[in-house]
This record gives structure tokens, sequence and C-alpha cells, in this order.
């Protein structure tokens, strides 16, 4: 993965020197943990399993307060300008710090200005469904029915400048073929539209799609993975599938204020990677179709690096702007 010095250059003019009695007196009372989406969602889920087990292990409660509204951009706002002293940090997503970049021309919150990156999480690929009355059994053969009828089949998306949006406008680019985009007001509704008949195809989670491939109610054609999913070891990547290279998925990172100092940083980081290490921990984020992370500061940073330059170069060649 290349190397960055995003988190060496924040620190850097952060006028932070390291201060081990801070580092050792830190957390004195609660911890802030803000996500910026409703309850229930991916983001809250794994907030609140790694909050918990960072709470026992820094003696003091992380309190998880959701702040949605606006594709995540409240919450990043608050966080952006809490103050850097390590009591309020952030579930950012490859949503809050590289889509929401790629489509709002304005946003209150710089993703790499403003944030310290302390640590991956987890990262959860999407999944290619179609319903199943669609003659194809395969990414190749879909890619051929769009082609053989183009502009006729359809994508649904949880809105435009998402990441399942994103996700289709990468897949035809790379595929060659021309589907025409449906957003809707979330994944559920566009995954109930597809099981419907109404929409050909969509992207969803592999923990909320699993039970419809499973009664046959959806096809699963591929999956935005890098490798097979334990949870779904039959169905291949669209990678293997002919689109070398296509990733697609959301992966949840844990940010701080920008200027957060380095100690409290470091502390938090090594906080993170011993929580998402601990027994049965890995067996809960399966049971979510997501794989623990646990990377370096520096690591995240060449992350939301990476994908910020890709989403906007798909941004500007879809020409997708917010609404």
């Amino acid at each position: 993965m290349p190397k960055y010095p995003i988190v060496l250059a924040i620190l850097a003019v952060s006028g932070f020197s390291p201060d081990p009695a801070r580092a050792q007196s830190y957390p004195a009372k609660p911890v802030r943990f803000v996500v910026p989406f409703p309850a229930g969602g991916g983001a809250d889920i794994f907030a609140r399993l790694i909050g918990r087990k960072l709470g026992e292990n820094l003696g003091q409660s992380l309190v998880v307060d959701n702040r949605a509204g606006a594709s995540g951009i409240i919450g990043c706002e608050m966080v952006a300008r809490s103050a850097p002293d390590g009591y309020t940090l952030l579930m950012g997503t490859t949503g809050t710090h590289t889509t929401n970049p790629a489509v709002f021309s304005k946003l209150p919150y710089d993703p790499v200005r403003d944030f310290a990156p302390i640590s991956l999480v987890a990262e959860s690929p999407f999944v290619l469904l179609v319903h199943p009355s669609l003659p194809v059994t395969n990414v190749k053969g879909l890619i051929q029915l769009a082609k053989s009828r183009p502009g006729e089949l359809t994508y649904a998306s949880s809105g435009v400048g998402s990441s399942s949006h994103f996700g289709f406008e990468l897949f035809n680019s790379m595929a060659g073929i021309r589907a025409v985009h449906v957003p809707y007001k979330g994944l559920p509704p566009a995954t109930a539209d597809t099981i419907a008949g109404n929409i050909t195809m969509t992207w969803d989670s592999i923990t909320a799609s699993a039970p419809f491939i499973k009664a046959k109610r959806l096809r699963a054609l591929g999956i935005g993975s890098a490798k097979r999913s334990l949870l779904l070891p039959d169905v291949p990547t669209i990678a293997e599938s002919g689109l070398a290279g296509f990733e697609l998925g959301s992966w949840y990172a844990i940010f701080a204020p920008a200027a957060t100092p380095p100690d409290i940083v470091r502390l938090l980081h090594g906080e993170v990677v011993k929580a998402i290490a601990a027994p049965g921990m890995r067996e809960q984020f399966a049971t979510l179709g997501a794989e623990p992370v646990g990377g370096t500061p520096e690591e995240l940073a060449a992350v939301v690096q990476r994908d910020l330059v890709k989403w906007a170069k798909v941004a500007r060649a879809a020409n997708v702007k917010a609404e």
C-alpha cells in the first residue's frame, strides 16, 4: 500500500509535542463517539461493537452519538469543529471521506485537513444482485446481455453520489455497457424493487442480501471484494469474473479532529487494534459480512487518498453531482 505523509504532516503542524503524562491520564472522562448516520446502519453497528470493547480497555465508556443527516455531513462537521483533545471521535466511512467530496462542490469539512486518522476498523464488500428472471448466471453473461440491449437494463442505487451509484458507474465504464440509473432513498427500497422485478440489478451488503439469495429471490453474480467472502464462498469476485482490479464496498474507520495530540492518536490506535483482535470479534464482524482491518494511521490516510482519487475520477467521467 502506498505511503502518504498526511498523518505526519498533520501532527507536525499541530503544535503538540509528545506528552507521556497526558497519554497516561487519558481518558479521564467518557468519550463521545459520533456516528454520522442513523442507528441500526453499518457505521452504527461497528461503532457500538468496537466502542464497547474500547471502553472496557480504556476504563471509560465510549458514548455513541448518532448525528445523522445530509449524507453524513452533519456529524462530520461536528467532529471537525470539536476540540482536538481525544474526547470526540468519528466513525467515518467511504461515503463521508471519499464519495461526498467527489459529488458535493462545497463541504463544511475537508476529509484530509480536518481529521486525524486513527485506524481502519472494517471493510464490507457489496454484492452484485439481479432478479432471478434475468437470463444470466454470471457477470460475463450480464455484460453480454447489457451490450445487446444498450440503455434497457436498469440499476438501483441508494441515491445519487452514493457508493452503490459510484459502483455501477465504475462497473459500466469498465464493462463498456450502458445501464439506466434509478436512485432510491437507501438500499432497502432499492433491493426491494429489484426483488419485485421492477429493477434489473442493484448492489447490497452481504448481510442484507444473504436471506434473499438463499431464498432464490435474488441472484448473486459477483462480489466487490478482492477475495471471495466466507459467507458466500460460491460467489466469485467481480475481478475474477473479467473486470480485473474492480473493487467496491464500504470501509469504516475511526478519526479524531485534526491537531489531536499525537500521543493520544497513538494510544487510541493501539487500543483500537487490540479491540479488533479481541476473541470473538472476527466472528461478530463475519456475521455482518465484514472483515476486521485495524491498520495504522498512515495506512488509513493512504486509503482515504486512494479513494478520493478513484471516486473523483468516476464522478467526473459520469458527471455525477449531488442533487
